[in-house]
């Protein structure tokens, strides 16, 4: 149905347009220029070019549509968290979307793990009845810090810089990935 409407549009466009350049023809050439009738072969074959004319115009404005890069979201910036968002000690690790990161809250501080596993960058969500992250694809497991706990993942979650307001809000910089082979205590922001 599509290809049909836009080659009877071309049609339609490519004849107005070749209309349109025969009659500023007439007016640039003056009196010495003979009116002329358009023939039939020059009206299907300026259809027929403005036809392709549309359609390679739709693919070129469609491919660049297509990799035009798509900023949306915070990721990527450092985002400020509220004191009243961050969990207790050991406590559901609560997510935040814009960030694609968990924050948790250890008894050494909090952490922010990013939420794309090491393994092929899977969304890795807590599952509470376990009491760990575990990778729905590929079987890769892991504890509240972030530890490798079992799975073919080659390391443990990365986790992003945190910093402590005065406020006592967290600041999560979603542009500083870390990678770690284990947890460390240093990893952790002390609140």
């Amino acid at each position: 149905m599509f290809p049909l409407i836009r080659t009877l549009f071309g049609v339609v466009l490519g004849g107005l347009i070749a209309r349109i350049a025969t009659i500023t023809a007439r007016l640039h050439g003056g009196p010495t220029l003979q009116s002329k009738k358009i023939a039939r072969r020059g009206f299907v074959r300026n259809a027929a070019l403005g036809a392709v004319l549309i359609v390679l115009t739709q693919i070129g404005a469609g491919f660049v549509r297509f990799f035009w890069p798509n900023k949306t979201g915070a990721f990527g910036k450092a985002l400020t968290i509220p004191a009243s968002s961050i969990p207790e000690v050991n406590g559901v690790p609560v997510p935040f979307t814009e960030g694609k990161f968990y924050l948790v809250h250890t008894v050494d501080g909090v952490m922010a793990l990013y939420w794309k596993c090491p393994h092929l960058g899977c969304t890795v969500p807590w599952v509470s009845s376990e009491n760990q992250f575990h990778c729905p694809c590929h079987g890769s497991l892991y504890d509240y810090q972030g530890d490798l706990t079992g799975g073919p993942a080659p390391r443990g979650m990365d986790y992003m810089g945190v910093s402590i307001a005065a406020t006592g809000d967290v600041i999560v910089d979603t542009g500083d990935i870390r990678t770690r082979s284990s947890y460390d205590p240093s990893q952790a922001t002390p609140l």
